[in-house]
């Protein structure tokens, strides 16, 4: 996608520069379009900076003043800490992009908010050029005489033009050639569908449910936090930034919550959780369209009608607690194991009712939970990956993005559909490998 400001230009006489009415105008139409109808956040976000830049002047509006003023932060807060202005500002930045290469197409005026700062840039599309020369009027031109026809007759013509046209098309089509060969070399590089048609199926037809997809990673501030308080931290508490706040405990001494504080003023993500979203990043055709967003980032109002894929259990992702008590499969920790387990809470004959990681001499033993089911609405699709540890997160990422994980969940599923389902996975490895997912139980939905 390329940016707007190349496809347009600043008129740059007096008469062209807009009024403050047709740019408010112009930030009201943007703001309640279908680009920001379900996102209060970023509707409020583009209306407090356009709104600000007319009636500033167009002065700086800072990083601070919008974090206090649109997120909710407190006077003092850290940016350098707190980055859930920028983070958003790229999202803004992208729909307003949309707006104007979509049903904003026929907008004569347009703006963009340039990186680097928050003020909107407002610009008339750029007239169509018309690339026909004009020619001279054929007023008062003549033919000199006869005999000048009959001169520029007997002018011998060149026989090496052929020669000269030959030359070029040959080198022309060479040319093609090597850019048609070049094309489809990188096409089969970075087409992860060319040989897959069940991804392609599944994949496709998970982001066409819903009009957004969010890739959602999990806060290890949250994990970290709970194993300090031995107190699990609530989804609403969680929505609501308070935290460390009522997490902390009557009891906490003033140096541990000054520790909490520390820890939740960082945004965490572990490597194996990353590398799980990188799975699901890589996949070229439809990665476009993902919104990768920290859990704490993430926005309420999308939950009902956007597809999900939440990474990390309930202990590092408070949003799976949208889900937990309707399935069957869940992590839990365990005081035994030291470490999180998966619980099987009604287990047939030949199933176990905990599953706890293991390490031998040689290999280690580990698990992970997937579950496929609709969105709160059931206007989008939602799947949930988790692990005992976040290597296991990302070896089930890889099993939901691989031809041999998906279809054997048709196999086991007994459909030529992936319908709704949860699942566990075993995943092994020798030390040093990656871990492989071995499909151990299911659940249809």
């Amino acid at each position: 996608m390329f940016p707007v400001e190349t496809r347009f230009r600043i008129k740059d006489d007096l008469a062209g520069i807009p009024s403050v009415e047709e740019r408010r105008a112009l930030i009201d139409r943007v703001a309640h379009s279908s680009q920001f109808s379900r996102s209060a956040r970023l509707r409020d976000f583009l209306q407090y900076v356009g709104y600000g830049s007319l009636e500033s002047g167009g002065s700086e509006i800072h990083e601070h003043t919008i974090g206090v003023h649109v997120f909710g932060r407190s006077p003092d807060y850290d940016r350098s800490q707190d980055n859930i202005v920028r983070v958003n500002a790229s999202e803004l930045r992208k729909r307003i992009d949309r707006y104007f290469e979509t049903e904003g197409a026929e907008e004569t005026l347009t703006f963009s908010i340039p990186r680097g700062g928050y003020i909107p840039l407002f610009q008339w599309r750029e007239a169509p050029t018309s690339s026909a020369i004009a020619l001279p009027e054929a007023q008062g031109l003549t033919l000199s005489t006869d005999a000048s026809l009959e001169s520029v007759a007997k002018k011998p013509v060149s026989r090496k033009l052929p020669w000269a046209w030959l030359c070029v098309t040959f080198v022309l089509v060479t040319v093609c050639c090597i850019q048609w060969w070049q094309n489809r070399a990188l096409r089969i590089l970075t087409d992860t569908w060319a040989g897959r048609p069940v991804v392609s199926e599944f994949w496709t037809s998970f982001v066409a449910a819903a009009p957004e997809t969010h890739i959602i990673l999990p806060d290890a501030s949250v994990t970290m936090s709970e194993e300090i308080t031995h107190k699990q931290l609530s989804l609403w508490d969680y929505i609501h930034r308070d935290f460390p706040g009522s997490a902390h405990g009557s009891n906490m001494s003033a140096d541990r919550q000054r520790d909490l504080d520390t820890i939740f003023g960082h945004n965490i993500v572990t490597l194996g959780d990353f590398a799980a979203a990188q799975q699901f990043l890589a996949l070229s055709p439809i990665a476009p369209s993902f919104h990768l967003s920290l859990a704490r980032f993430f926005e309420a109002d999308s939950i009902n009608h956007a597809n999900m894929i939440i990474i990390g259990g309930r202990k590092a992702n408070p949003w799976t607690a949208l889900f937990d008590e309707k399935l069957n499969f869940g992590l839990e920790d365990s005081d035994e194991a030291a470490s999180l387990c998966v619980v099987n809470r009604h287990p047939l004959a030949s199933e176990s009712a905990r599953l706890c990681p293991s390490i031998g001499q040689n290999y280690i033993t580990a698990y992970s939970v997937v579950a496929f089911v609709p969105n709160p609405g059931r206007t989008g699709k939602v799947l949930l990956l988790g692990g005992t540890d976040s290597d296991a997160t990302a070896a089930a990422a890889q099993f939901m993005t691989s031809t041999d994980g998906l279809n054997d969940l048709k196999a086991q599923l007994h459909s030529d559909h992936i319908g709704y389902f949860e699942a566990v996975l075993k995943n092994t490895s020798l030390r040093g490998a990656p871990f492989r997912a071995q499909l151990l139980s299911i659940r249809a939905q």
